[in-house]
């Protein structure tokens, strides 16, 4: 199921990584940055509906489809709400942030919420029954849909307005082929609200202040900093959360439905979890760390001139990802559990510490110090974080820390060797010298964390993990080709 998702994750990335390139270069910092105002004001009003009953369904084994048809129906409501808040806020809002463009954007977004609340809630049952082939063809239409869209118009337009259409098409495409995509034909029917709403409660307290977490800061740094800014700091936060977006909230994805049929066996969700970190501390350790140490130069090739001042950002916000990536899988844990009240406390204890930071740093240096306040509060909660993981699978920090030492200390290796060698190489001038020193640079990392991996895993005894499984699936691909 991961390896479904993540394979899902890199598509989109891939098709995201071409839109992000060719929009950077037809539109500018300021498009993107009215653009994420208006979408921080829509993830306000979407918090009303912010129960997360999707996640209810899977942590309820027997949910009936009487439990289907009320998350629908509650789902519609909000959306309704949510379309006629933003009709009255355009105005407001706009008047606010000293910019008319954003009341016509948001009268259009409007439309978002509405369609997004009426998507079919059958699809659910492709994670539950954990059936991920079906939901990768479902994600990857949406996308491919929204993509075309988006591009065009881009090459047609060459303004902010190809973004707002091509959030547009992604809802209305995730809408229709929901229907499409499983047979599930939803009902009106309130009947099993106090069972959702009781587990949701939770669910919907985290969701806020997970809002509070990811949207304070475009708030912030918009009203501060102004709108270039915010632009620079949006794209500079989604590059440096790869590790997050592109590999552990995937598996997270994927992950969930088996560890709530775990839930019951804390041994056997322990051993579970032990497995999925060690994997994405694999994977993740090195994509983090080797974004933070070539965004000089993936900047200026990728993304163009206008963004160089997002390097420092990058540079910052990636060890943030990095942070975020080996703390990601604990939520999924919590909530097999049954226990999303943790959830809720551990968001609303960083928020504490964030969104201080985040104003202060603002404050002080704009949106790089709104940066360094995102990656302070970080630091200090992922101990606390580990530390209530621990005690729900009722185990020690060993277990994780032998889980995570080699692919931590085989990044750091790679890390200061990719810095070195990106010394020795000077500086790039051209497209062509920096796709060199690009290409250079990802061989050189790809090739030293490899080695250093294996290394200390030989040393180490060989032991069973993420290694292991790794080179068990190359050997049964390799087998599995020669068979052929």
């Amino acid at each position: 199921g991961a390896a479904w998702m993540v394979s899902f994750k890199f598509i989109e990335r891939s098709i995201g990584l071409v839109s992000t390139i060719v929009l950077a270069r037809l539109l500018v910092p300021e498009d993107f940055g009215l653009v994420a105002l208006a979408m921080a004001v829509i993830a306000v009003l979407e918090l009303l509906g912010a129960f997360s009953f999707d996640l209810v369904l899977i942590q309820k084994q027997q949910a009936d489809r009487t439990y289907y048809d009320t998350a629908w129906t509650f789902n519609v409501i909000v959306g309704i709400a949510a379309a006629a808040g933003l009709l009255l806020l355009a105005q407001p809002v706009a008047t606010f942030y000293n910019d008319a463009r954003l009341e016509m954007i948001m009268y259009l977004l409007a439309l978002s919420p509405l369609v997004d609340g009426m998507q079919n809630i059958g699809v659910v049952a492709f994670r539950k029954d954990m059936q991920f082939h079906k939901e990768f063809a479902f994600l990857l239409t949406k996308k491919l849909l929204a993509f075309g869209v988006t591009l065009t118009l881009a090459l047609w337009l060459q303004n902010y307005w190809a973004l707002i259409f091509g959030v547009l098409t992604g809802r209305l495409a995730s809408t229709a082929l929901s229907y499409w995509a499983h047979p599930f034909r939803p009902r009106i029917t309130l009947s099993k609200r106090a069972e959702l709403l009781h587990f949701s409660f939770w669910l919907f307290l985290t969701n806020v202040a997970n809002f509070v977490t990811n949207r304070a800061p475009d708030f912030v740094v918009g009203k501060i900093a102004g709108a270039h800014s915010l632009g620079l700091f949006s794209i500079a936060y989604e590059v440096s959360n790869m590790p997050t977006t592109e590999l552990v909230a995937p598996i997270n994805r994927a992950v969930f439905p088996g560890y709530a049929k775990l839930s019951n066996d804390v041994a056997a969700l322990r051993t579970g979890y032990l497995d999925v970190v060690g994997l994405i501390g694999v994977f993740a350790i090195p994509v983090g760390l080797g974004i933070a140490a070539t965004a000089s130069v993936f900047v200026p090739l990728v993304l163009g001139d206008k963004w160089l001042d997002a390097i420092v950002l990058i540079e910052v916000l990636a060890f943030y990802g990095l942070f975020n990536a080996v703390e990601g899988n604990t939520g999924s844990v919590y909530l097999a559990q049954g226990k999303p009240k943790i959830n809720a406390y551990l968001v609303f204890a960083l928020n504490v510490i964030r969104l201080p930071a985040v104003i202060i740093g603002a404050t002080l240096g704009g949106a790089f110090g709104a940066a360094c306040g995102i990656l302070l509060a970080a630091a200090v909660m992922v101990p606390v974080n580990l530390t209530m993981v621990f005690r729900c699978l009722e185990m020690g920090p060993r277990g994780f820390i032998g889980a995570m030492w080699r692919p931590l200390l085989a990044g750091t290796i790679m890390f200061g060797t990719v810095l070195q060698f990106k010394n020795l190489l000077g500086p790039a001038e051209g497209i062509g010298a920096l796709l060199l020193h690009l290409l250079s640079l990802v061989t050189c990392g790809a090739l030293v964390y490899t080695l250093s991996v294996l290394i200390f895993w030989i040393l180490a005894g060989r032991p069973q993990g993420a290694e292991t499984a790794v080179l068990n699936k190359l050997r049964d691909r390799v087998a599995r080709w020669q068979n052929t």
